[in-house]
């Protein structure tokens, strides 16, 4: 992929409240960017000419944009003088008011990446071992047969679907609830949920949720408003406040069940904790897996050798999914506090003022990748930084990689020929996003 200069990104399809054409601040927290994938080129030269940057975007308080894979890197380890807790992600200042109108704090959920020493570790010590290598070997032989599963569905759709929306979604939804114990007539529910959560703004989720039909003319109406957030967050707290009282009652040899009945500090997990816990392992290791898988699967489709050389040799599967990963980067940022003032290249980040840590910019660092914008199976890419870095590590890493390599293990020896059937299309959202459509023609055994 060729970087674009700034002043050859396109105008913004839905521009947000006070966007101005031509201000990298504006244009680096612009969701139809991501969506368009021209956000490459924003970052390419912010990391050439402006690698620490104080942003002012309108509408939101400013943060210093972190674009180089090292400084990344360097902030994530700092954790004692980072903090996670005091703003997480990028959002208006009208949003953060609004949650704060509701939780009183600076959060809707009090999830793992939103939380900082010592109670994030304690948290996390309690699944911690649940997600590691050891145990997940375990699981190896049930994930392969729900890949399976999904690779004979696409079979069956015979020759043409939207890889995205029929399998890509489903895949790692069905993994997560079969390690969680919830039952897969709940499926449309959590699917939903997800997709609220991630995608609030939208237009397509915001339209299904908001129930928009056909009107006389044969056209669809345009949501005016996003997704209902708080409305989202108090059907996730009630379903899964049920889960929590049938688990304490009747603890089981599932996931949902180690974090119902942990204890912090000889105390059970409180509510809202536990109702976070549950929250961020149903989302956010469904979102991202399946939006990895998707468009690793496209860039495949796009790089036909690159499809044959991992068939040819499947030794290669690691190499890939761990290449799939660095280039779909599905979480697009995290945000830090300083908590005393940092010196970070030539530039001094007082205490209080925020840092947005860009990890498709990370990934996409020339000093460290060769070639960052071609797709390599055979990459060596050990320092990829979408799962993180430091004590924020993300705690399913090993089981994405798990379920990505076992569903192109499945897919691939099937495939005799694929190409694409229409326009992929990507989530417009600047924080989780990836493709959202991606209809594709094949031949399959």
């Amino acid at each position: 992929m060729t970087a674009l200069p700034l002043d050859a990104l396109g105008e913004p399809a839905i521009p947000f409240p006070g966007y101005a054409r031509g201000r990298i601040d504006d244009e680096v927290v612009n969701p139809d960017l991501y969506a368009s994938g021209e956000i490459d080129g924003l970052f390419t030269r912010l990391r050439r000419e402006d690698p620490v940057r104080l942003m002012k975007p309108r509408g939101y308080r400013p943060f210093y944009s972190i674009v180089k894979h090292a400084d990344i890197l360097e902030i994530e380890k700092r954790n004692d003088i980072f903090l996670n807790g005091l703003r997480t992600y990028l959002s208006p200042i009208e949003g953060e008011e609004w949650v704060k109108s509701v939780t009183g704090d600076t959060h809707l959920f009090r999830t793992l990446v939103d939380l900082d020493d010592p109670l994030h570790m304690k948290l996390r010590a309690l699944t911690q071992s649940f997600f590691m290598p050891p145990n997940l070997r375990k699981l190896n032989e049930r994930i392969a047969a729900l890949a399976r599963e999904h690779v004979d569905r696409m079979a069956a759709l015979g020759g043409r679907c939207d890889f995205v929306k029929e399998i890509a979604l489903w895949y790692p939804l069905r993994v997560l609830m079969m390690i969680m114990g919830l039952p897969r007539e709940d499926e449309d529910f959590l699917m939903k949920m997800t997709q609220e959560i991630f995608g609030p703004g939208d237009p397509d989720v915001a339209a299904q949720t908001q129930n928009v039909t056909e009107d006389a003319s044969g056209l669809h109406g345009q949501a005016d408003r996003g997704v209902d957030l708080a409305k989202t967050a108090m059907q996730l707290y009630e379903y899964f406040g049920k889960v929590t009282a049938d688990r304490r009652a009747s603890p089981r040899d599932d996931l949902c069940s180690v974090i119902a009945n942990g204890r912090v500090d000889g105390e059970l997990i409180g509510e809202r904790e536990a109702m976070s816990y549950y929250i961020i392992v149903a989302t956010a290791g469904h979102d991202t897996t399946s939006s990895t898988a998707a468009g690793g699967l496209l860039e495949l489709i796009r790089a036909p050798g690159e499809m044959e050389k991992l068939k040819a040799d499947p030794g290669l599967m690691p190499n890939a999914v761990e290449e799939m990963i660095r280039w779909v980067t599905p979480v697009k940022h995290f945000m830090r506090t300083a908590t005393e003032d940092f010196r970070l290249r030539d530039t001094t980040i007082r205490a209080g003022e925020a840092l947005c840590l860009h990890y498709p910019s990370g990934n996409r660092d020339e000093d460290v990748f060769e070639a960052p914008f071609e797709f390599r199976v055979d990459r060596q890419v050990a320092k990829q930084v979408a799962f993180g870095h430091g004590v924020h590590l993300c705690l399913g890493m090993h089981l994405a990689r798990l379920e990505i390599g076992a569903l192109f293990a499945e897919l691939l020896p099937r495939l005799d020929e694929i190409a694409l059937d229409g326009e992929p299309r990507n989530t417009r959202a600047n924080f989780v996003s990836g493709l959202k459509t991606l209809p594709v023609r094949y031949r399959m055994r």
